[in-house]
């Protein structure tokens, strides 16, 4: 029997113990091992769980018991994660966690201390919830180049988009109703303004690249302006709107772009067509071309499977034959200038005169898309392909009249 402990007995905490307690022989088949949940870290007490005779609330009690050979770390946040993930690895305990927060902000420094202590730091609960994307992109993309990565990496936002998309219902009143159902946060923020998304996108790109950017240099934009007459256009389209991350690497120059957006995708990506609290991440490579993984990206459930998934990849010693991680801090100059990025981008422009607008777009844009049923007063199109900053420049001199849409397309 292997002993473990769980730092924080929240939702994918809880989790994890149920997983354990209904996968144990498909673990012992992986491990050879039975796994026990000697700990649990919690400021709370559980008088009515199973588990409550676990609870410790002295970090030390767990740092200083041998017989712990695993950390699950899924508290949020990265203090005091940080020091009790350290404190674990410089004791030879390997950590395993979901705490992307943590991963994208620190991740340098806790690879180098479970290098330098001969264990190991694992994350694949921290950029997709229980899709193992990350495995996948050490394992079978072990011996290929990942130069472009797009996706769905927040399942609260793509239940409000689709929800929008299906019922024309305005972003506000579907918030609330994912709040009330518990999908989206009393404060939403980090879901609906992107944040959670960067976190993950940053994780992707230093998996893909050894290098980890700062989040602070990642452009990330709020989907908190889509309305249900966008949502109708991009069905016109043939498409719809998703939030993605997205990242776009030069291997060769030592470059990447990496950005959120809400963004018009077209029917043709698999992406379109991943709805509710489901994700979706594309990969190109120049072997592989596109390759598509989709799944649960959240919940109780599957995020602690991923978590016990790299608990069992540890006991098992497969993590070590797993593609290295040996993150560096990237270049200041490592991500690209957002603006230097060209798009087509979908316009909305409220006007009297469909015509002269249009002729307007295209001494600004060069060859433009209609698309048909825009609303009365209104006329749509897509652009042509233009650098971000030619673009806002275009679009904040005032030369096409009033803008009431513009999204970034695919």
């Amino acid at each position: 029997m292997i002993n473990i402990a769980i730092i924080g007995f929240g939702v994918v905490g809880g989790g994890i113990t149920e997983v354990i307690r209904l996968n144990k022989d498909a673990i012992k088949r992986a491990t050879g091992n039975e796994i026990n949940v000697k700990y649990i870290l919690d400021l709370r007490d559980f008088p009515d769980s199973p588990y409550a005779d676990r609870v410790v609330h002295d970090f030390s009690v767990i740092l200083n018991d041998p017989e712990v050979k695993v950390v699950c770390e899924t508290m949020g946040g990265v203090n005091p994660a940080f020091d009790y993930s350290m404190q674990a690895l410089r004791a030879g305990k390997s950590v395993v966690t979901s705490n992307k927060e943590l991963v994208a902000n620190r991740g340098v420094e806790l690879m180098a201390e479970a290098k330098k202590n001969g264990v190991s730091y694992m994350f694949e609960a921290s950029a997709g919830g229980g899709i193992p994307e990350i495995r996948s992109m050490r394992t079978s993309f072990g011996g290929d180049t990942i130069t472009e990565i797009d996706g769905i990496l927040n399942g609260t936002t793509n239940y409000i988009l689709t929800k929008m998309k299906n019922e024309g219902a305005d972003f506000a009143d579907v918030l609330a109703e994912a709040q009330k159902l518990g999908y989206a946060e009393a404060n939403p923020s980090a879901d609906v303004d992107g944040i959670d998304a960067q976190r993950k996108i940053v994780i992707l790109t230093a998996i893909a690249t050894n290098k980890l950017a700062s989040c602070d240099s990642v452009y990330t934009e709020t989907m908190t302006k889509i309305t249900p007459a966008d949502m109708d256009a991009a069905a016109r389209f043939g498409g719809t709107v998703k939030l993605l991350g997205s990242s776009r690497i030069d291997h060769e120059k030592g470059k990447a772009s990496i950005y959120v957006c809400p963004t018009f995708v077209p029917g043709s990506c698999p992406l379109a067509h991943i709805d509710d609290v489901y994700n979706g991440i594309r990969f190109n490579s120049p072997v592989t071309n596109d390759y598509m993984l989709y799944g649960r990206g959240a919940g109780r459930m599957p995020t602690a499977g991923a978590v016990v998934s790299d608990v069992v990849s540890v006991l098992s010693g497969v993590g070590a034959k797993e593609l290295p991680m040996d993150w560096k801090t990237a270049e200041a100059d490592f991500v690209l200038p957002f603006e230097e990025n060209e798009f087509s981008y979908y316009v909305r422009i409220k006007t009297d005169s469909a015509d002269e607008t249009v002729e307007k777009a295209k001494l600004v844009f060069g060859d433009v898309q209609l698309i048909d049923g825009a609303p009365c007063g209104c006329v749509e199109f897509i652009t042509a392909k233009i650098k971000e900053k030619d673009a806002a420049a275009a679009f904040e001199s005032g030369a096409l009249g009033e803008i009431e849409s513009r999204i970034r397309v695919m």
